[in-house]
């Protein structure tokens, strides 16, 4: 899945970006405890992880399953944050909305032996070169297409 966003920069410039989803899950459990999802270092991709839902699997057993995000805050500090706090007998699933985080970003079973399965999706920001989507393609619409435009008839009273 994948589409193509306009975007405008601070400086007013139209700018294009591809922007392309892919399904993430990774199960938490007491044999592995955390994931980290990274990025390749490249200046002109971004990723971001969209986490969705957050929920318990087979076998958990009833105890709390406390489920930590570690990511950079706006400063560029790491904050670790509780995300979940699941029990199979009355909170099994959360649904996390589009919460999103720009990687890299570590999952952790902080409490709990799972298994926990984390879902959303992978989220890959490129920037198109100029060449690659020209601004011709906005005007794919001809004049010759266009039907002439007619005054509108006045009502006599």
């Amino acid at each position: 899945m994948s589409f193509v966003e306009d975007e405008t920069s601070d400086s007013g410039v139209d700018s294009r970006s591809r922007l392309e989803s892919y399904v993430f899950s990774c199960e938490l459990s007491s044999e592995v405890p955390f994931y980290t999802f990274q990025a390749d270092e490249d200046d002109d991709v971004e990723h971001f992880l969209e986490l969705r839902t957050i929920c318990l699997g087979d076998g958990a057993k009833e105890e709390n399953n406390v489920v930590e995000v570690t990511a950079m805050n706006h400063q560029g500090k790491k904050i670790s944050v509780p995300v979940a706090n699941l029990n199979i007998s009355c909170l099994p699933m959360i649904s996390l909305g589009e919460f999103e985080l720009m990687a890299p970003v570590t999952l952790r079973l902080k409490s709990g032996s799972g298994p926990v399965t984390v879902s959303g999706l992978h989220l890959v920001a490129t920037e198109n070169e100029e060449s690659e989507i020209s601004d011709d393609e906005d005007d794919d619409v001809s004049e010759e297409e266009m039907p002439p435009v007619k005054p509108a008839k006045k009502k006599q009273i």
